[in-house]
Order: structure tokens, then C-alpha cells, then sequence
């Protein structure tokens, strides 16, 4: 007989096939925004600490790796994700014996895929640094960072994949719990290997894979304990091909977009070093803060991502399609808030995380945020579309956005940058965004499900 332990004293799933939509989003999107922000205040500390310290080389050091960083993490993320869509059907189609199975094939998949990314990772980091023409002065500092992160990919790989399973059964809560208590340590950490020990920056990134570390530790632990709908027995690791091409695909899919946008960053990271160091020091107080201040239409997204799919696997479009309108309209509203808050602010947030007192530093920061604050609302809708679009089971022309931002990034580096400098950096992405939000919505409108819904809907209506 299976050993189950005892059950939580109250409910943690929230139900996102039933129930008020809007509402029900909010509640489920409210842990994960927690993590997110906590995730953030955490890099930022890493930031502010490095800033603060050791002063804007090193804080351009890790700036200048910041693009290799989200290609490195971001595959496995995007990978850990898209194994965590098939879960969320089988969920939402109330069978679970196929979600012990997907989880199964989900650890399979993702060890092999961690190993290929580290493998890739230390072999070509220095080159690609080089490559990148990053300043001589902070190259070497930049290398003891990101080598770290690179070596230890599983481990945020592991986290987010145990997260993701847990959100793809309704449970945001516990990933909000373990990240709560690796933030502390990881800033604990910063401050023992930057400020006792002399790591340099080497030592966030040492502080960062133990948080990490114990953040997988935890979520096993709870999984094992509270959650054995997520727990595989033996003879659901029997490999099945379909279902394992399904798993593939879909992790794929979302590994290689998440990658295709962290190339484009990389070239556009290119064309930053080549501005100089307090640009580049100037660039990553602004990405920190774009990266907190973003959190908001970046979370409901990633709700967005399992209400869908389980809606999906419960065969209920109507409700998504209401579910992802209402998620539009609160990204017009973050938009309006931030941009208040950026034309307020910015100037003092830049100055906060970077420790700096130049000018270059300060200004550039502050206008990358009041410039990018009005386009919050594209980028919201953009993300929830895409996640969206997977959810569904379209694997192939959610890529076709990647595609849009990573050329968009080329001829921002070769034509723009040269010309216009920092303020071609800036507008960058923004620009990008809304060619992508086109191309997503107009494929969103025409998914097969989701059209023939509103075919449905309309014949509905006309009887009516």
C-alpha cells in the first residue's frame, strides 16, 4: 500500500475550472507574484550588495553576463514549464494516473536536458564572453560569476520544475513558502562570501545555487509528504513514445523560445558593452528594477499559462477565452499605474540599487524605466498570449514571436545602436514587443479551439 503522509489543514489548490475567473486568477497569481517579487529582491540585493561594495565595475561585471545568464537558466526554465503544460491537462482532464506518468517523463527529460546545458554552458562561456566585446577590465570578473551559474544550471532547473508541477495542480502557495525562506539565506550568503570571505562576485553566485539548492530540497520534501498526486511510482517511468513526444515537443517549445529571446538578448548585450562600463553599470540598475517592476503582468502570464491548461484538459473554451480577456484588461491598468509611478521615481529607484552617484549611470537607468513603463501593457498581453497559445497545444507559431524578437534585436545592434546609442537600447524591446503582440494576437484569434468557439458562440447568440 502507497504510504501517504498527513494532509495540509487547509486547502492550497485553487480551482481554476470552476468559480469566478477573475477572482480565482488573483488568488492563484498572488503566490506566484510573492515568489517573483521575493525572487527579484533577492537579485536586486545581489545587485545593490555588489553595487554598494565593490562599486560599478563589478556591478557591470555581472551586467555584462546578465544576457548569458537568462540563456543559460532560461532554456531549463522554459523547458521545466512546458513539461508542467502537459501535467496541467492531464490534471484538468481529472486523470491521475497520467499526471504521475508526466511527471515521470518530466524528471527524464529534465535531467538530460540540464546535463546538455551545463555541458554546453562551461565549454563556451569564456569565448562567448569575448565575443561579446566585454570590456578587458571586468572580462575575467564577469567569467568567476556566470562559470558558477553555468555549473550549477540543475539546480534552478530542479526548483523550477518542482515549482511548476505544483502550480500545474493549482498549488502556488508552497513555491512562495520555499522561496521565502532561500531569500533570506541568499542575501545571508551575499553578504558572508562578498563582505567576510572576499569572494568578489563569484560569491553571489555561490550565495544564489545554495538558496536554490534548498529551495529543491524543500519542494521535494512537501511533494513526497503532501502532494502524492506528483509522485511517480516505478511503473510510470515505463518510457511510452507518444507520451514522451508530447512532453518533448512541448518542453522543447518552450525551452527553445524562451532561448531564441536570450539569444536576441545576448546580441543586444553586444551592443550595450560596446557603450562602456557606467552604461553597462547604468543598464543592469535598470533591468533589475524593469525586472521587479514588471512582476506584475509577468505573474499573471504565468497564471494565465495553467489556467489554460487546465481548462483545456476540461475542455471549456468559453472560459478561457473570458479568462484571457480579463487578463488584458488588468495589463492596461498595470501600464497606467507604472507609468505614474516610473515619471515619480525612477530616478531615486536607479540610485537606490546601483549605490552610484554618476550621472550616466543615474540618467540612463532612469529614462530605460520612464521610456519602457507605457509599454508594460503590450508586453502583459504578448506574455499571456504566448503562454496562452502553448497551453493550447500550438507548439510551433508561438516561436514565431521569438523569431520577431530576435531579428528585431540584429538590426537594433547593427543598424540603430551605432547611430542613436543608449536611447536605440531603450527603445529596442518596446518596439519589438508590439510586432510580436500583433503576430500572437492574430494567431490566438485563429487557434482552431479558440475560433471555433466564438463559431459556437455566435450561432449561440443568433438563436438566441
Amino acid at each position: 500500500m502507497e504510504r501517504t503522509c498527513a494532509r495540509p489543514r487547509f486547502a492550497m489548490r485553487v480551482d481554476m475550472i470552476h468559480g469566478p475567473i477573475l477572482k480565482n486568477l488573483l488568488l492563484f497569481a498572488l503566490p506566484i507574484f510573492l515568489s517573483n517579487l521575493f525572487q527579484q529582491l533577492y537579485n536586486t540585493a545581489d545587485a545593490m550588495i555588489v553595487g554598494n561594495t565593490l562599486g560599478d565595475v563589478s556591478l557591470a561585471a555581472i551586467g555584462s553576463c546578465g544576457a548569458i545568464y537568462e540563456l543559460l537558466v532560461g532554456f531549463g526554465l522554459g523547458i521545466g514549464n512546458g513539461l508542467a503544460i502537459v501535467t496541467a491537462r492531464a490534471y484538468g482532464a481529472q486523470d491521475p494516473d497520467r499526471v504521475k506518468r508526466t511527471v515521470a517523463g518530466s524528471i527524464v527529460i529534465g535531467l538530460a536536458a540540464s546535463l546538455v546545458i551545463t555541458a554546453a554552458g562551461m565549454w563556451g562561456l569564456h569565448p562567448l564572453l569575448e565575443l561579446l566585446d566585454t570590456p578587458p577590465e571586468i572580462l575575467e570578473e564577469a567569467y568567476s560569476y556566470i562559470s558558477v551559474i553555468a555549473l550549477f544550471v540543475g539546480v534552478m532547473f530542479a526548483y523550477n520544475l518542482c515549482a511548476a508541477l505544483l502550480r500545474a495542480i493549482g498549488n502556488s502557495f508552497m513555491p512562495l513558502v520555499f522561496l521565502l525562506l532561500s531569500s533570506v539565506l541568499n542575501v545571508g550568503l551575499d553578504f558572508a562570501f562578498i563582505l567576510w570571505l572576499d569572494m568578489g562576485v563569484k560569491g553571489t553566485a555561490v550565495a544564489t545555487v545554495i538558496a536554490q539548492g534548498v529551495s529543491v530540497v524543500l519542494c521535494i520534501l512537501y511533494i513526497l509528504c503532501r502532494t502524492r498526486i506528483l509522485v511517480p511510482r516505478q511503473e510510470h517511468f515505463v518510457v511510452e513514445p507518444r507520451l514522451y513526444g508530447e512532453l518533448a515537443s512541448q518542453g522543447l517549445a518552450m525551452g527553445l523560445m524562451s532561448s531564441i529571446v536570450s539569444a536576441g538578448s545576448v546580441i543586444l548585450q553586444y551592443g550595450i558593452n560596446g557603450l562602456g562600463t557606467l552604461v553597462i553599470a547604468g543598464h543592469t540598475a535598470a533591468r533589475k528594477l524593469f525586472s521587479f517592476t514588471a512582476m506584475p503582468v509577468m505573474t499573471l502570464a504565468t497564471a494565465a499559462s495553467t489556467f489554460v491548461s487546465q481548462n483545456r484538459g476540461a475542455d471549456q473554451p468559453q472560459r478561457i477565452r473570458k479568462g484571457m480577456r480579463e487578463c488584458f484588461l488588468f495589463d492596461i491598468g498595470v501600464a497606467v499605474v507604472m507609468v505614474v509611478l516610473m515619471l515619480l521615481f525612477a530616478p531615486d529607484l536607479v540610485r537606490l540599487v546601483s549605490g552610484s552617484s554618476e550621472p550616466v549611470v543615474l540618467e540612463n537607468g532612469a529614462k530605460y524605466l520612464i521610456w519602457g513603463a507605457p509599454f508594460y501593457s503590450v508586453l502583459g498581453v504578448l506574455l499571456a498570449t504566448r503562454y496562452a497559445l502553448q497551453s493550447l497545444g500550438n507548439k510551433l507559431l508561438p516561436l514565431v514571436s521569438s523569431g520577431i524578437e530576435f531579428v528585431g534585436k540584429i538590426l537594433f545592434v547593427i543598424f540603430f545602436i551605432p547611430l542613436f546609442g543608449y536611447n536605440a537600447v531603450i527603445l529596442s524591446e518596446p518596439i519589438i514587443w508590439c510586432f510580436m503582440c500583433a503576430q500572437l494576437l492574430f494567431v490566438y484569434y485563429n487557434d482552431p479551439y479558440i475560433k471555433a468557439s466564438r463559431a459556437k458562440n455566435k450561432i449561440q447568440d443568433g438563436i438566441k
